[in-house]
């Protein structure tokens, strides 16, 4: 008697489904969240053993990711796989396949965003290593936070698709809101963009001297939109990216050595013995500085009011500090050793011959 009210309990009907299949519908909706908790446990045991064997932390951003799917996902999934075994309005199953997809969607995203935080970092890490430069962090968190945004905005463009929106005119609506935006912000996104621009090609970085037009001095600063230069003078120079971009730029931070050309002149009424002995005078004045290197002296030319003579040597230093302090050693000791070998520098001067006629 007992069974037979049992099996009539079980077949009751109540909005098109009966009380056995509903009984079964939660069966399977505890037996998939039990299901996918422990396959999520067994995920994250397992990729943590394999983690201790490895030297990547890919594995441990991986368990990471695992660990943060929380219970609503279970939720969803578990409800979305068990009303299949049930006779529901279309409705319902309409919207939890759509939940569903927005917290599988969800947490995709999140994942992705996990490893687009770890590669950031790993930048990061690797350009502190290489250089203190907090412009260069400045636009890889710009990037970072670029990326994400439009991993979102294909989310939801994804999840809007799914739910029968026309996204090509929602796409189009944007496209022309940005044509419109960016004319609106022309100039400062020309220099933001600059500034990645400059971070990728590197034609310059902190500490280099560089001269841009009429204006030289050392970079202290590279910023989003604009960079900062302290001039020869002290004052400090603010150049707008975009202009760094589309001007001819020298820089003189990535010199490995610096080539100096330079000439003197002696007067004319200098015996040729001595004349010979200039460009050996002149040798020895750059050789006895230690990152100095000769390339040529020679006797140039016959002047005006002088015989020239022209030296090409290298100094090993790109600093413009050890540049002038090797020239005024060679200027000294050119002094030093003229005078005593009695040779005169030349300085312009005219010399006029009378000629006395008789009447």
């Amino acid at each position: 008697m007992q069974s037979i009210l049992n099996n009539d309990l079980l077949q009751l009907e109540m909005l098109g489904n009966t009380v056995g299949e509903y009984f079964l519908a939660a069966l399977i909706f505890l037996l998939v969240i039990i299901v996918l908790k422990i396959f999520q446990k067994f995920l994250i045991d397992r990729i943590k053993r394999i983690a201790q064997k490895t030297k990547t932390d890919i594995d441990d951003i991986v368990v990471n990711v695992i660990s943060n799917i929380h219970w609503p996902f279970y939720v969803l999934m578990s409800f979305y796989i068990a009303i299949k075994f049930l006779n529901v309005h279309n409705f319902i199953a309409q919207w939890s396949y759509y939940l569903l997809l927005i917290a599988v969607v969800y947490y995709i995203v999140r994942g992705l965003q996990e490893f687009v935080d770890y590669g950031t970092k790993l930048v990061i890490d690797k350009r502190r290593k290489e250089e203190d430069d907090e412009m260069h962090l400045g636009i890889i968190t710009v990037l970072n936070t670029i990326v994400k945004i439009l991993l979102w905005v294909a989310a939801i463009l994804i999840v809007l698709s799914n739910l029968g929106y026309n996204v090509n005119s929602l796409i189009a609506g944007l496209g022309i809101g940005g044509i419109a935006v960016a004319f609106a912000l022309q100039n400062i996104l020309s220099d933001i963009f600059s500034s990645f621009s400059i971070y990728f090609d590197r034609p310059f970085r902190v500490g280099d001297f560089i001269v841009v037009g009429n204006y030289k001095g050392t970079v202290k600063r590279i910023g989003i939109k604009t960079t900062r230069i302290q001039s020869l003078q002290g004052e400090e120079i603010v150049i707008p990216n975009n202009e760094l971009t589309q001007t001819k730029l020298q820089n003189f931070g990535v010199m490995e050595k610096r080539r100096v050309v330079f000439t003197i002149g002696i007067t004319y009424e200098t015996p040729l013995e001595k004349v010979k002995q200039v460009p050996q005078i002149i040798r020895e004045a750059i050789e006895k500085e230690k990152i100095t290197e000769v390339e040529r002296i020679h006797f140039k030319t016959l002047g005006d009011f002088a015989l020239i003579f022209e030296a090409v040597f290298y100094i090993n230093s790109k600093e413009y500090k050890d540049y002038m302090d090797i020239q005024q050693s060679i200027n000294l000791f050119l002094m030093e050793r003229f005078a005593q070998e009695g040779i005169e520098f030349a300085y312009p001067t005219q010399t006029l011959y009378l000629k006395k006629t008789q009447n």
